[in-house]
């Protein structure tokens, strides 16, 4: 299988984001988490937490961006399976890393996949340690093995440039 970083073992470029109040609240509302501890520092130091910390619901919407960006736009989230572990505070940084697991060619998988369903293993840290781990299956259509004549690049080539 050929593409844009979907051999098994292709290491995703690391993605840096910028933990800050703004995300952390705008992600609960966004998914309309209204839990004071994700928008109410002095609620959440009652609660025993040292400040408002990023939702699951955020964090599973940045997977899916970290591998959208990879991939390109066409391609489909079919399924994010993560679990949290350090909570992500205000003011500090989390590093989102992923490795290609596995492959599929779409010609060989389900019939309405229109391409290939790669699963990568994804590991978000942060100052405290691992925040999120996890697997994502995504399929991108128009990408089969390079025995198949209707194999495709996973995205357009650069104007001029041969694909």
């Amino acid at each position: 299988m050929t593409g844009i970083g979907a051999e098994v073992g292709a290491k995703l470029v690391p993605l840096e984001i910028a933990v800050t109040r703004t995300l952390i609240v705008s992600g609960a509302i966004a998914s309309r988490d209204y839990q004071d501890v994700h928008h109410d520092a002095e609620l959440a130091k009652e609660k025993g937490s040292p400040d408002i910390f990023m939702n699951i619901l955020t964090t599973n919407g940045l997977v899916g961006r970290y591998i959208t960006d990879h991939f390109g736009p066409a391609s489909v989230l079919r399924k994010v399976a993560i679990r949290l572990g350090a909570p992500n505070y205000p003011g500090d940084t989390m590093v989102l890393t992923g490795t290609v697991t596995e492959t599929e060619d779409g010609s060989e998988g389900e019939a309405d996949s229109g391409g290939a369903t790669v699963v990568v293993r994804i590991v978000g840290v942060n100052g405290l340690g691992t925040h999120v781990t996890g697997t994502v299956t995504v399929t991108l259509p128009g990408l089969t093995s390079p025995a198949s004549p209707a194999s495709t690049p996973s995205r357009p080539s650069a104007p001029g440039r041969p694909a």
